[in-house]
């Protein structure tokens, strides 16, 4: 999997990801991180990239041409077209679902805006996906792009190391995932529920299960109800 962003402060994508299971998997060529500095692209000696916004109002905002030749310039790197993603608040919700559909790409473009956002010229030119974290605003795309990358990287097999822990996550099967613990046995006078002690592993899966449950209907409802829409045995199966 190859990660491609086009931003103006590469430095905070390396920074950010080349530690941790996300740097790990770099050093083992399982993903590679390509960080495109969008100011190289400026047709100015000053390398500015933005300027003021037609019609008025504050801030100022990316212009068009550089992040055309930035992207242009990476997808004629590569052997076929890859799909552009631009990091915005107005663009439909990241979640679970499409980080898999985003892991099956062999190389995906992350565009991440700045100021008050990019020419929308270039964006009907270029994106091909508008991907939102959550309903709020942050000061540029890296830190939701830097999300982004990790969930997806963390489906690619090897890079957990473990490829059932990437199975087990919360969303994974539409549930959030049951509570878990380790030595010791007692801390702070409580205990480890004593089933997952019995070594029966039947019961323990049928535990999980039930916690599984039991958790997402507590702390989301709605993923619970669309659950039970599609498996309406559920509760009964894991008695």
């Amino acid at each position: 999997m190859n990660f491609h962003v086009l931003t103006l402060f590469p430095e905070m994508i390396e920074q950010g990801l080349g530690t941790s299971i996300t740097g790990r998997a770099m050093n083992k060529g399982l993903v590679s991180l390509h960080a495109v500095n969008i100011r190289d692209y400026a047709a100015n000696k000053h390398k500015k990239v933005d300027d003021y916004t037609y019609g008025g109002g504050a801030g100022m905002l990316m212009q068009a041409q550089p992040v055309y030749d930035a992207c242009m310039a990476v997808q004629e790197s590569l052997e076929k077209p890859a799909r552009v993603v631009y990091m915005t608040p107005q663009g439909s919700i990241f979640n679970q679902e499409k980080a898999k559909e985003l892991a099956l790409e062999e190389d995906l473009i992350i565009l991440c805006g700045h100021y008050e956002g990019i020419d929308e010229r270039v964006l009907e030119e270029v994106v091909t996906d508008e991907i939102s974290i959550g309903d709020y605003v942050l000061t540029g795309g890296e830190l939701p792009a830097m999300v982004v990358i990790d969930t997806i990287s963390r489906l690619i097999p090897g890079v957990l190391g473990n490829g059932v822990s990437a199975d087990t996550d919360s969303f994974m099967n539409g549930l959030l995932e049951y509570p878990q613990y380790s030595r010791p046995e007692i801390w702070r006078d409580k205990a480890v529920p004593p089933i997952l002690l019995s070594g029966d592993h039947a019961k323990v899966d049928r535990w999980r299960k039930q916690q599984s449950l039991l958790r997402t209907k507590q702390r989301r409802p709605d993923l619970y109800e669309k659950y039970m829409k599609e498996h309406p045995d559920a509760e009964k199966d894991c008695k």
